[in-house]
């Protein structure tokens, strides 16, 4: 099997045979948006697997809180198309976690850190990110840890 690069480059090909207009050009945004990331910095260099997945759940984060703002402004249209271009990322995305497990795994995190307090938010929040691994977005387990630092 190849890279999760390879795969979206696959689908979009798919896409763009099937006349899929919404899955093209969502498609090709998160390839720009994984190309982008490649020549960031210095040198250029080929993305991971697991650092494309970081692009795409970034991109995926975007169009969720773009489609809150439109509806928010009555814009039902655009808030749908963003929703629709979301749940075409969510498809290569891992399976987000319940509350409930986000709050397991950061138990445990804490536990096995030793963190107590507020004062160590910092280092127990870099505990519970490793633990959880990209499968929640980075405020329901800052909110998972502020509840249990209490």
């Amino acid at each position: 099997m190849g890279t999760l690069k390879d795969r979206l480059k696959d689908d979009l090909h798919t896409a763009m045979k099937g006349r899929d207009e919404l899955t093209t050009s969502t498609l090709r945004m998160a390839l720009t948006a994984v190309s982008n990331a490649e020549t960031a910095g210095d040198a250029a260099r080929v993305l991971s697997d697991d650092e494309v997945l970081a692009v795409l759940a970034k991109e995926a984060k975007k169009r969720r809180e773009a489609a809150n703002a439109f509806a928010g402004a009555g814009r039902t249209d655009q808030a749908a198309k963003e929703n629709a271009e979301g749940e075409i990322l969510d498809r290569y995305l891992p399976a987000q976690l319940t509350d409930g497990e986000i709050d397991g795994l950061v138990a445990d995190a804490l536990r096995a850190g030793g963190f107590t307090g507020k004062a160590q938010m910092g280092p127990a929040m870099k505990a519970a990110q490793a633990a959880v691994a990209g499968r929640a977005e980075g405020g329901r387990v800052a909110a998972a840890v502020r509840r249990q630092l209490g």
